[in-house]
């Protein structure tokens, strides 16, 4: 809490932080590059680095201020205190409201806290803001199987199997089509 009232008090006070956020860098050229090559992965291994190597593209924030909220949003998830994780990402997002992975990593600390409802939005507005963004389509399809929409779980999960194959999720497809099938 001490963390999140400093941060809150910074972005209110100083004047580098009370300007707009800046615009989010283009990855695009690099990104595509890396979503050739995890096609062509040769295993599930490969596909895992190049994926890694997108999320480091990811989590570039568009200026430090943004880049410091991700990074104690992220920090305070790792140590479980949801509440401060939802406190810096929330500034982020009013911050940088063009930025997916501020909504990502919100959904994200929804997810684990099992408030769905509240993910579901942020994953939308991030797929809104970055169509191709893997963790937020994989989250999605989680979300949606996790609240029992298993056909637009599928639909999401196959979206995401058609930018890479190896995700690990891929091996809930065969229950989630299954159960369209029973429908």
């Amino acid at each position: 809490m001490k963390h999140l009232l400093l941060t809150l008090t910074l972005s209110a006070t100083s004047p580098a932080w009370a300007q707009e956020c800046p615009a989010v860098p283009d990855h695009t050229d690099a990104l595509n590059a890396l979503f050739e090559a995890t096609q062509s992965a040769e295993d599930e291994q490969s596909a895992r680095i190049l994926s890694d190597d997108m999320w480091a593209y990811w989590i570039d924030a568009p200026d430090q201020h943004a880049q410091d909220l991700l990074d104690e949003g992220m920090s305070r998830r790792e140590a479980y205190d949801f509440d401060g994780a939802l406190g810096a990402l929330d500034a982020l997002v009013s911050y940088c409201p063009d930025y997916a992975e501020g909504y990502n990593q919100r959904a994200f600390v929804n997810f684990i806290r099992q408030d769905y409802e509240a993910a579901l939005p942020d994953l939308e507005r991030a797929i809104d803001l970055s169509p191709r963004h893997l963790g937020v389509l994989t989250g999605q399809a989680l979300t949606l199987f996790a609240m029992n929409r298993n056909a637009e779980s599928a639909l999401v999960l196959r979206r995401a199997l058609a930018l890479n194959p190896w995700l690990s999720e891929r091996h809930m497809l065969p229950m989630l089509e299954a159960q369209e099938d029973e429908l």
